[in-house]
């Protein structure tokens, strides 16, 4: 049964469901991304419908061996997916926000908060190399202030999965957008790509609903700020698409699963949504 639907799966992710751009990885690396989510626990798998983790990390074109960043990578749920599929000759660099853009989120970061993000870089990166065993790729963390000035030119891709938002929310109060796209382009190879996928908002809506504050971007503002910051437009995806998740006045992407921030009494209606609408988008460093 197994092997059917390691078959099953790799046929659909032949099909990738770009309306852009088809899968870029060879069949090898297509079985090796399938076989390794699918060795993976139960809580982890159950995800997958919302998040599609396999055709995702092909539509950006994911490879062993490659040096990748994931910014925000938290308890590391794509980082485990990640660390085994580069291999033991590629590289996942987690990378944290600043540190002084943390207490801008409001009186809930105290100090044990912050010392919990200072201890996170070596936290991670401690726990990463679990996660691939003796074949995994070696793993550092950093936040966008310290990544090392060796890694100019050397990354291959930079993948941004919704950890876009709070960096636009507060680049008007410390320029911290502007920053992380800098130091993106800094260390990306030539020709190297940049992966998005971002709670993402209707067009039609009011811009300040979708200023980063609700978890949400509009994907005219992405596309604007990363030409701007020098990075051609390559493809999008519709793989992470919820026509359901239309907020309105006053909600926010976090009365969504998992968090489901929401009264009791509106849990019910907003699991039946499911997780957020989210646009998926592929940039180049030029």
């Amino acid at each position: 049964m197994k092997k059917l639907a390691l078959i099953a799966s790799v046929i659909l992710l032949g099909a990738c469901a770009s309306h852009s751009q088809k899968n870029t990885l060879n069949k090898e690396n297509s079985a090796r991304l399938v076989s390794i989510t699918q060795s993976l626990p139960a809580e982890q798998q159950a995800r997958y419908a919302a998040r599609h983790p396999v055709e995702t990390l092909s539509f950006f074109g994911v490879k062993p061996g490659d040096t990748v960043i994931e910014v925000l990578p938290g308890d590391g749920w794509y980082s485990k997916i990640l660390v085994p599929y580069l291999g033991k000759n590629g590289q996942l660099i987690g990378v944290d926000y600043n540190l002084d853009l943390w207490p801008k989120f409001g009186s809930w970061v105290n100090t044990e908060f912050m010392e919990g993000r200072k201890r996170w870089p070596a936290e991670w990166s401690g726990k990463a190399k679990a996660w691939g065993g003796a074949d995994g790729a070696t793993a550092q963390a950093y936040t966008f202030a310290t990544l090392p000035a060796g890694l100019t030119g050397k990354v291959d891709s930079v993948l941004f999965i919704r950890a876009l938002h709070n960096l636009a929310n507060f680049e008007n109060d410390g320029g911290y957008l502007t920053q992380a796209l800098a130091e993106t382009k800094r260390v990306l190879k030539p020709g190297g790509v940049v992966g998005i996928v971002q709670h993402a908002m209707s067009e039609e809506k009011p811009d300040d609903w979708a200023s980063g504050k609700n978890g949400y971007l509009k994907r005219s503002r992405i596309v604007s700020f990363m030409e701007k910051a020098g990075f051609e437009f390559v493809a999008e995806s519709d793989i992470n698409k919820n026509p359901k998740d239309d907020p309105q006045a006053g909600e926010n992407v976090w009365r969504l699963p998992p968090s489901l921030d929401a009264r009791d009494a509106d849990k019910e209606k907003y699991r039946a949504i499911g997780e957020s609408n989210r646009v998926t988008l592929l940039f180049r460093k030029k």
